[in-house]
């Protein structure tokens, strides 16, 4: 290997007294997690849900007992679990109870049409399914339940989760929007579950080999599939992220706001397996609003809040209108998609806390590197490995060849938290490896003191007359553009080029631009092969499920569901 080689590997880390860090410590069974917490903090509170919180002693029971009422379903190890839930408690004791049990966690999208939940039922082989008493959500579940082949649906009645006055003006205000389970074999409530005086009958589990969730990846090419999360890949990344802290964070004390949703693996690890490990408060919203979202900082006084870059943006706007408090909050990692500069300066001056990038893919579960405290941020960097991982930028074309520094590759991952491979597909499996290492399909470059730089996704590259035109590139300049919140750049066809990119922006409340203007704005940033043919302006960009930007969507309203015009 060339001594230039680009390869960065995690410093050493040490405990706080010094001592090497035991890794071994990583790979448990992920109930274990919640288990140490109830045993060390079993009078703090674990969840806040609009006011109404539960003990870590009282989640540790509910966890036991709907594991019981599991194990009395018929679930046994292997047996696949789906949850389709928004943020409620019912998502963190489903999530345990169910891995408690020995079984398969599938994480469901409650936003999926009925198409794309009858697919990933079929596919993962889920069985069992938690739903709210939800009927947009619970009726499309209903509607594939027969043909899917799932035995049994558990219905979470979301007033019973709430505080008594919410849940009263919910039962009354909200009777049409909730689903009354019909009377059969196939539905129970979730009381019935918990409803048990027998003991929690024990499951071994094999942390390294045992799957504990089938992560579905967002599909932007292809089928959806499941990437197999093992019990040992989530504690050892919810252990990489807190050791990655160091000291800054403060054990039974941090109290971790959740408006991403839970099944999105980003909040898996750093909103519920990262809180439940440090014992922390996990304040849970059901949804994005932010409005919302800042009354809910005002009174809950987050320290730690994970979220994804529009998020931060749209707070960094209303907060420049309403100037709520939200100095409570200390960290924050952004990711899910790339963090422009701009957002991030705006986010901590507001705050006075830190707000770094972050980088991970659902196949990695899902934290590969960031900026840990007390180390040099550098602008554009997605930061150092997190401990235990190693980042290698590989040929894209002769993946076997390692370049060197500065050399923009596609990046490739070695670390505990990297996934066991595809649910039922070893092909594409074995595609997703070379020398045992993941290939994450991203364009990147390590610089000289080993920090992460993301270029694009290898399948968003724009080839223009034989060049390759990076749409992010495009992206942040235009972020540096004072009118422009939000920026999406593809690429469509160019009859003389092949290919050229086309921006499409949204506006920050009350700014004026044109096309004209943000072109003539480019020109100084980017260089003329990598002019956008147009710049379309609009009041929108679509989002996913967790807010960020879609990318998928757009090309698919664009070019249809194939996407082709920018393949």
């Amino acid at each position: 290997m060339h001594p230039n080689a680009a390869v960065a590997e995690s410093v050493p880390q040490m405990s706080p007294a010094g001592t090497a860090i035991d890794e071994s410590n990583w790979f448990r069974p992920v109930p274990s997690l919640l288990d140490e917490a109830v045993a060390r903090y079993g009078a703090q509170p674990a969840m806040n849900f609009f006011g109404r919180r539960w003990s870590y002693q009282a989640l540790g029971e509910l966890v036991d007992r709907a594991a019981c009422g599991l194990q009395r379903l018929g679930v046994v190890k292997g047996t696949r679990v789906g949850l389709c839930l928004p943020n409620t408690p019912y998502s963190v004791i489903c999530y345990f109870a169910a891995l408690k049990a020995g079984a398969i966690v599938v994480n469901f999208n409650p936003l999926y049409v009925e198409r794309e939940i009858l697919h990933q039922v079929r596919d993962s082989g889920t069985t069992i399914m938690f739903v709210p008493d939800l009927a947009r959500i619970a009726s499309k579940v209903d509607a594939i339940a027969e043909q899917a082949g799932l035995q049994q649906i558990i219905v979470c009645p979301l007033h019973a989760v709430m505080p008594p006055v919410k849940a009263a003006a919910f039962r009354l205000f909200r009777r049409k929007e909730r689903l009354t389970p019909p009377r059969d074999g196939r539905h129970i409530l979730f009381r019935q579950l918990i409803t048990t005086r027998e003991a929690f009958t024990p499951v071994a589990i094999a942390p390294k080999t045992d799957i504990a969730v089938l992560q579905y990846t967002g599909g932007t090419t292809g089928i959806p599939k499941g990437a197999m999360l093992t019990h040992a890949n989530l504690t050892a990344n919810s252990a990489q992220v807190v050791l990655a802290h160091g000291d800054a964070l403060r054990k039974g004390q941090e109290r971790v706001l959740g408006v991403l949703p839970l099944f999105h693996v980003f909040a898996l690890t750093a909103v519920m397996n990262a809180g439940i490990a440090l014992g922390a408060e996990i304040i849970l919203l059901p949804r994005f609003e932010v409005h919302e979202l800042l009354q809910c900082i005002r009174r809950t006084r987050p320290t730690i809040f994970p979220a994804v870059p529009t998020i931060y943006a749209a707070i960094n706007a209303a907060v420049e209108k309403s100037r709520v408090d939200i100095s409570s909050i200390r960290f924050c990692i952004s990711g899910g998609a790339p963090l422009p500069v701009e957002v991030a300066k705006r986010f901590e001056a507001i705050t006075g806390g830190r707000l770094v990038e972050g980088y991970g893919l659902s196949e990695t579960s899902p934290v590969v590197s960031f900026t840990p405290p007390g180390r040099e941020r550098k602008a554009g960097s997605v930061g150092l490995p997190v401990p235990g991982t190693t980042i290698e930028i590989r040929d894209p074309n002769e993946p076997s060849r390692i370049l060197e520094r500065g050399q923009k590759g596609e990046i490739c991952v070695r670390g505990p938290q990297v996934m066991a491979g595809y649910w039922n597909r070893p092909e594409e499996t074995q595609a997703a490896f070379v020398d045992g290492a993941l290939r994450t399909g991203d364009i990147g470059y390590l610089d000289e003191d080993g920090y992460l730089f993301l270029v694009d996704r290898i399948k968003d590259i724009i080839i223009c007359s034989g060049y390759n035109v990076y749409p992010r590139v495009l992206e942040e300049a235009l972020y540096q553009h004072p009118a422009v919140a939000e920026a999406m750049v593809i690429g469509i066809p160019d009859a003389y080029r092949g290919q050229s990119p086309k921006a499409f922006v949204a506006l920050r409340p009350g700014a004026v631009a044109t096309e004209a203007e943000l072109l003539d704005f480019l020109s100084r940033y980017v260089s003329k092969i990598e002019m956008p043919k147009a710049i379309e302006i609009r009041p929108s960009l679509p989002k996913t499920a967790v807010g960020k930007l879609s990318k998928k969507d757009l090309l698919e309203e664009i070019f249809g569901k194939s996407g082709s015009g920018a393949r």
